[in-house]
């Protein structure tokens, strides 16, 4: 052993020896800290079991009058302090219970007013119903009851002092009917003190037979001399808090969906909150949205408003809701006295929604509506969503509905298919000779000479070996739009196929005693069907293209993952989905191999050779790519064969 290895063996023995000193001390340091905090607690504890004695002995030595006395002494001390709290005005008015809420029916929803905070208590949805106990046994409504929160924050004694809020305190009301005695206005006035100061909300309900008018509530907010209550003189903070009940079957699904959106007026575009619900600010937003799986409540507002928000999801599903949202607005104070908003409260319907005019403007509240973005979101907005508009008007069932969907999709992509197809033939028919370049290259060595043959052999034979992948790729967007179609198809909710009772939400067929990791404690036969007619075409694909793939490196592997493990795992995946999706799935697998079988059998593979090998014998110009490829492989088989040549050096 030399020096330096002896005093290496030093140096490490020596700072183990100390860190293990230093970590000892540290640990008693601890220890006679957690000792002394528990001797305190002890102490803290002693003392308030001798003051609850003590004062328990005092109040069994009191007499009933003075017992009187004291809990009358008590009582003035907070209302005292209530008073200084509130003001003379508001301290009558705070924390009393509104028993008589204001009800009022358009065509497509009954709203309540609770004179409690001058809010919309209620919104139920006369259309549409939800899931309640297993069935659907009640009307949708927006606001889990007695979870609704909206006032303006006042400060009492200084911006530096905590606020109260006015959804704390009863408002007076007064209804104004129009000529048919229906409601169109529900005006809330809360006084603020004796010196004139006040707020007052103007509701108004629409009666026009539009639901892209009838599901909007106009909300007119004025104040008047309370300037000196806010926080900021340039600012009006409004507090907006409720918790959307538990509609839909799947609870997962539902709260996956559910959500907090804004339109964010100086970008021209909606977005929504992360995930996780983390509260976020966001400025210059023209409205902000608690969005459902296929419910929205919505603020507009006239001028830009700023908004922190956030949600919490529900921890138990049988609790009754799914998400509680929370949202702080900023209204900007310019001196004015009145502001102007509207409440959306309707379906995720893009008809409806993007009819939806506030403010003499188009709001983009369809944005909402998951429709797969700009790149794919065009095939639902311009084929899909009219094409299941106007054969439902028809009197078209939606499992029809889908099948004709289906068939229609499977005819515009039928050229990218047959192009898949052929591309696949052309490769089977130059097999043989792919062979043999193997068999002339088989060290690893020769692997960019044996590349270079391959795309002279292409090149020659007019096959481009992208040509199978390129139709499949440009496929994709349109399945995308699909899976997001269906989930998001208030369309489909509700509707039943065979022994689905809802293809917007998961079918069922037998219920398990137990729950499956992943995949549930149901059977979906929808689910079922769809991963048997994926094995099937993966089987039939796989089956045609093997004698392309045959003998080449990973192809027991990829045969598995396309064959065998794809559609076990999309069977996990899609049993609590929509059924309606699997259905067209599984309808659009069964087209495929159909189509697919007669490509087949109306293609003769020998003559697809023939044509290829006449074209390999026509001279044949290089494009620029390929005389670029080439010299790049070129190139890479020199560089290769100089390391090669140096590490035998």
């Amino acid at each position: 052993m030399d020096k330096k290895t002896i005093i290496g063996l030093v140096l490490m023995v020596a700072v183990f020896v100390g860190y293990s000193f230093y970590m000892s001390n540290e640990q008693e340091k601890v220890a006679e800290k957690q000792r002394a905090y528990d001797a305190k607690k002890r102490e803290l504890a002693e003392q308030r079991a001798a003051a609850e004695a003590s004062y328990k002995q005092q109040q069994e030595q009191l007499t009933e009058e003075q017992k009187a006395q004291r809990k009358a002494q008590a009582e003035a001390e907070a209302f005292n302090a209530e008073l200084y709290r509130h003001g003379e005005v508001l301290t009558s008015r705070y924390n009393l219970v509104d028993t008589l809420p204001i009800v009022v029916e358009n065509d497509f929803m009954t709203v309540s007013f609770d004179r409690m905070g001058g809010k919309v208590s209620s919104v139920i949805l006369k259309d549409y119903t939800r899931y309640a106990k297993g069935e659907r046994t009640e009307l949708v409504n927006l606001i889990n009851p007695g979870s609704a929160y909206f006032g303006i924050d006042i400060h009492r004694h200084g911006p530096e002092q905590d606020a109260i809020n006015t959804n704390d305190y009863r408002f007076d009301s007064e209804v104004v009917e129009n000529e048919a005695g229906q409601i169109e206005k529900v005006i809330m006035t809360l006084p603020i003190d004796t010196l004139g100061g006040k707020i007052e909300y103007v509701y108004s309900i629409n009666h026009t037979g539009n639901p892209s008018k009838d599901y909007l509530v106009g909300f007119d907010f004025h104040k008047e001399n309370i300037t000196q209550y806010m926080q900021h003189d340039n600012e009006i903070i409004l507090r907006w808090r409720n918790q959307s009940m538990h509609n839909e079957k799947s609870f997962s699904n539902e709260s996956s969906a559910s959500t907090v959106m804004f339109y964010d007026q100086k970008e021209d575009e909606s977005d929504e909150i992360e995930a996780d619900g983390h509260r976020e600010h966001h400025r210059n937003l023209s409205w902000i949205a608690l969005k459902q799986q296929y419910f929205t409540s919505a603020l507009l507002a006239k001028d830009i408003i700023h908004a922190g928000f956030g949600f919490s999801t529900a921890k138990d599903e049988n609790s009754g809701y799914v998400k509680a949202y929370d949202s702080r607005i900023i209204i900007p104070h310019d001196g004015k006295n009145d502001y102007s908003f509207a409440f959306y409260y309707g379906p995720n319907d893009y008809d409806i929604m993007s009819d939806v005019s506030f403010a003499g403007r188009e709001n983009n509240l369809e944005e909402i509506i998951p429709m797969g973005g700009w790149f794919i979101g065009w095939f639902n907005r311009y084929i899909t969503i009219p094409i299941f508009n106007w054969l439902s008007e028809h009197g078209v069932g939606f499992g029809l509905i889908i099948l004709i969907l289906t068939i229609i999709v499977k005819l515009i992509i039928l050229p990218l298919t047959y192009k898949s197809y052929m591309s696949t033939a052309k490769m089977r028919a130059i097999r043989p000779e792919m062979e043999e370049i193997n068999k002339k290259y088989p060290k690893q060595e020769d692997a960019m000479k044996k590349q270079q043959a391959m795309m002279e052999l292409y090149r020659k034979a007019g096959v481009s070996p992208m040509g199978g992948c390129l139709p499949l790729l440009i496929q994709m967007p349109i399945l995308w739009a699909m899976f997001r179609f269906f989930p998001a198809s208030i369309e489909l909710r509700g509707q039943s196929f065979l022994w689905a009772d809802d293809l917007s939400s998961y079918d069922s067929v037998l219920e398990l005693p137990f729950s499956i990791p992943f995949y549930g404690s149901h059977v979906s036969l929808f689910a079922l069907l769809m991963a048997i007619s994926l094995f099937g075409y993966s089987f039939y694909t796989y089956k045609q293209q093997a004698a392309t793939t045959a003998g080449q490196p990973g192809a027991g592997v990829m045969k598995f993952m396309m064959v065998y493990f794809m559609p076990v795992m999309m069977l996990f995946f899609f049993n609590s989905y929509s059924s309606g999706l699997c259905y067209y799935y599984f309808l659009s697998q069964i087209l495929t191999m159909i189509i697919m079988y007669a490509i087949r059998r109306s293609v003769n593979d020998e003559k697809v050779r023939e044509r290829l090998l006449a074209n390999a014998a026509k001279p044949r110009k290089k494009s620029r790519f390929q005389e670029r490829y080439e010299e790049a492989l070129r190139q890479q088989q020199e560089n290769l064969n100089r390391e090669q040549r140096r590490q035998r050096h």
